[in-house]
């Protein structure tokens, strides 16, 4: 027997056998010596797990094995090394990034993700609006508490466990694109590492899922199972399935329009494409210098150029609720960072047309005339 929290084809492995141990970083180092560029490392905060006592994440061993793990095998390189810890604080998260620790690069967190659901509910109770005000706090914690040099930020909205962020927190219809840049601006000129995950920088959308036979996930299959058996409608189990559903993050990458969105030339591919692949693909948005996938690139590039980015502090703007403001300043510059999350016009007072932008999705004169914000407008100016 074994004990499986997952699959029963993910065994959790013994972490208190050395022998064990020395086998992973082995591994590790195997990787290591093919050139790879570094390790996610998934659920990381469970291989402290200690069964008999039923403690599964945080276990009193688990930083111990991290950094014997980091002396063992990539702490000795220059590699970037990053843990999925769905259950960290900052105080945690200065434990297993600051560099004094030896442990690893950074952690995600999920605490803004936790707002797709309802509180104390399962995952598939899903909120129908994004709570604003709580994302600005959850935000502003995580920027203001790792503090620089003491810890380290990972930012990040989509990722393989979660739905598109387009279908759940932004407009996949008319403001589509208008949205994915707004909400790719408000994350990527925080403090912290960004990841950009595939199919994002094109505003890839959930999946029309209608039926279970077209699911992959072992998650959404089990839920729907043990939801039937409890009597829940089909019709909102897969409500929810395509809403919140793993599967949404994982059809296959729309390249072009030509079959199967150029992702294969089989006849079935093992998650359907999204039938929205002709009008969303990586070749129209290559064609078009105002996609999305131009204002990635624009962020990329600032991420590289730009030294305020890494070192400037953080400060939250006090803004109508559905406005997300911010400063990041140093001691000699200072940058204003302001999205409108909404598809509706809000208040927001600034001479725009004085400052010097450093991105936008949108005209400035609407801002500069009205003091007003469009639908999803996103604007960064330097301000001193």
């Amino acid at each position: 027997y074994y004990l499986h929290f997952f699959s029963k084809k993910q065994p959790d492995l013994n972490w208190e056998n050395p022998q064990l141990r020395q086998k992973i970083h082995d591994m590790m180092n195997f990787w290591i010596d093919k050139g790879i560029g570094g390790f996610r490392m998934d659920v990381i905060d469970m291989i402290g797990k200690i069964p008999d006592q039923l403690i599964d994440t945080n276990g009193p061993k688990l930083h111990d094995y991290i950094k014997e793990m980091n002396q063992a095998s990539f702490g000795k390189y220059d590699l970037l090394t990053v843990g999925e810890t769905w259950g960290a604080t900052p105080e945690i998260a200065k434990q297993y990034s600051n560099p004094d620790n030896q442990e690893l690069s950074m952690v995600f967190q999920f605490e803004h993700i936790g707002l797709q659901h309802k509180p104390d509910s399962p995952k598939w109770e899903y909120e129908k609006e994004l709570d604003v005000s709580a994302l600005k706090a959850i935000f502003n914690k995580w920027q203001t508490e790792l503090e620089l040099g003491q810890g380290w930020n990972s930012l990040f909205w989509n990722n393989h466990d979660l739905p598109r962020i387009l279908s759940m927190w932004g407009d996949t219809g008319v403001y589509r694109e208008k949205s994915a840049k707004a909400l790719a601006i408000l994350l990527h000129l925080m403090r912290g590492t960004p990841y950009i995950y595939q199919g994002e920088e094109i505003g890839m959308t959930n999946y029309p899922f209608r039926t279970l036979e077209e699911l992959n996930d072992i998650e959404s299959l089990n839920y729907a199972k043990e939801a039937l058996e409890k009597g829940a409608s089909i019709e909102v189990i897969m409500d929810q399935i395509r809403q919140v559903g793993r599967d949404n993050a994982r059809t296959p990458m729309q390249w072009d329009t030509s079959k199967n969105a150029g992702f294969s030339i089989s006849d079935k591919t093992w998650l359907p494409v999204n039938p929205n692949y002709k009008d969303i693909n990586v070749e129209s948005a290559l064609a078009n210098p105002e996609s999305i996938f131009y204002t990635y690139q624009k962020l990329v590039e600032l991420r590289k150029t730009q030294d305020w980015l890494v070192d400037a502090d953080f400060e939250l703007l006090e803004t109508t609720d559905k406005v997300f403001a911010y400063i990041r300043k140093t001691k000699d510059s200072s940058y204003l960072v302001v999205v409108n999350l909404s598809d509706q016009e809000q208040d927001f007072c600034y001479d725009f047309e004085r400052a010097e932008v450093v991105i936008a999705n949108t005209e400035l004169e609407p801002i500069t005339d009205q003091g007003k914000l469009q639908a999803w407008d996103a604007i960064c100016v330097k301000v001193k």
